[in-house]
């Protein structure tokens, strides 16, 4: 029941976002940082490979999909629904409510079978110079009654506008701790 109000109260909070009227006719983002991309990843122990995708909606949100595998019957989905504000000219506190689906498949995870959830998370992006952005997130997870906290930390290198390099550690995830390193084409 804690869950569902939560759930709820966010959807009502953000809802108003989805109201404003853009008298131009077109979207001004209000960020620091491009929330339109593609995301192809290969995680390290245990080795993974993943895809993500995220597309602005408006100007301060944006609806994220993400998949990752060991490719043995297992997978770690999300889709939602994530935010983005301006902190500073440097930096935007980021957040998602996502829905979360995982199987273990074949693996020794403590998780058997699909099992359904939700992840609430909020972080911050910041440059730290003209090509090296940086950032982390932490959040929380419910899948199947087992509560958990989630975190991760990364820097990026854009070598251009539309494409960059990236290194990520999570932190009590799906499939514990782990290193990840991402390629990101925006566009």
């Amino acid at each position: 029941m804690r869950k569902t109000i939560i759930a709820a109260a966010l959807v009502l909070a953000s809802s108003s976002a989805f109201a404003v009227d853009d008298p131009y006719g077109s979207a001004a983002t209000m960020s620091n940082f491009s929330y339109d991309y593609v995301d192809a990843r290969i995680g390290v122990s245990p080795v993974t490979y993943g895809a993500a995708f995220s597309r602005s909606i408006h100007p301060n949100a944006h609806v994220i999909a993400r998949v990752d595998s060991e490719f043995d019957g297992d997978y770690d989905a999300a889709g939602g629904l994530g935010f983005h504000a301006p902190i500073n000219n440097w930096a935007d506190l980021t957040g998602a409510m996502l829905f979360r689906m995982t199987d273990s498949g074949n693996t020794s995870n403590s998780l058997k079978g699909t099992d359904t959830g939700m992840e609430l998370n909020l972080g911050v992006r910041q440059w730290l110079g003209p090509q090296l952005e940086v950032g982390g997130k932490a959040g929380y997870t419910s899948i199947d009654e087992k509560d958990d906290w989630i975190g991760s930390i990364y820097g990026r290198f854009h070598s251009t506008e539309l494409f960059s390099i990236g290194v990520e550690a999570r932190f009590n995830d799906f499939y514990g701790d782990q290193l990840m390193f991402t390629t990101r084409f925006n566009y």
